[in-house]
């Protein structure tokens, strides 16, 4: 494995960034994509939404600044298009944000892709009810096993308040799996 500052520097230079770059794709490409699609839950969309990330990444590499890992800027220009893109289809289809993010649930019954059993898309169901910094919260913790500092960089928000939308969303979930 490369160390990070070394394919950070490889990917902002023209003559080695083309391998850098298939390096960092084939690297993260798993991990962002299931990201994503926690959060969009199609997997054509998802396809979509991190091809659009890695075109981002790739785009603005030169403006990273290593503030943060270079996985967490991925990961918060993967959110940020996944959330862009849930916007941009919702208003498309004249649906409101919730009614959207229903109908993404119903749907996933019937994709050939979802892999889960009457379980999973249950709690899939009682996830899509969260608002979305607790469902992107909960999804970060419980599926990707993220520990509050990086979700903290990746969100830009503290980790107390991550704790808390933590805590508020699991009980919400229990709620909702009891009824």
């Amino acid at each position: 494995m490369i160390a990070e500052e070394t394919l950070v520097n490889e990917l902002q230079h023209k003559a080695t960034q083309e391998k850098a770059f298939e390096l960092l794709v084939n690297t993260h490409k798993e991990r962002l994509y299931w990201h994503i699609r926690r959060i969009v839950l199609n997997h054509d969309d998802a396809d979509d939404v991190l091809q659009n990330t890695f075109i981002k990444v790739y785009r603005n590499i030169n403006g990273f600044k290593g503030d943060s890992k270079l996985f967490s800027w991925m990961y918060r220009i993967a959110t940020n298009e996944s959330l862009s893109f849930l916007k941009h289809k919702s208003r498309k289809l004249g649906l409101n944000d919730g009614a959207y993010q229903d109908r993404l649930v119903e749907s996933l019954a019937a994709d050939v892709y979802f892999e889960g059993d009457a379980i999973q898309l249950q709690l899939q169901k009682a996830i899509a009810t969260l608002p979305e910094k607790q469902k992107l919260v909960f999804n970060m913790k419980y599926f990707e096993e993220l520990k509050y500092e990086e979700i903290s960089e990746i969100l830009d928000t503290s980790v107390g308040g991550l704790k808390a939308s933590y805590h508020l969303a699991v009980k919400k979930i229990k709620v909702h799996l009891k009824k």
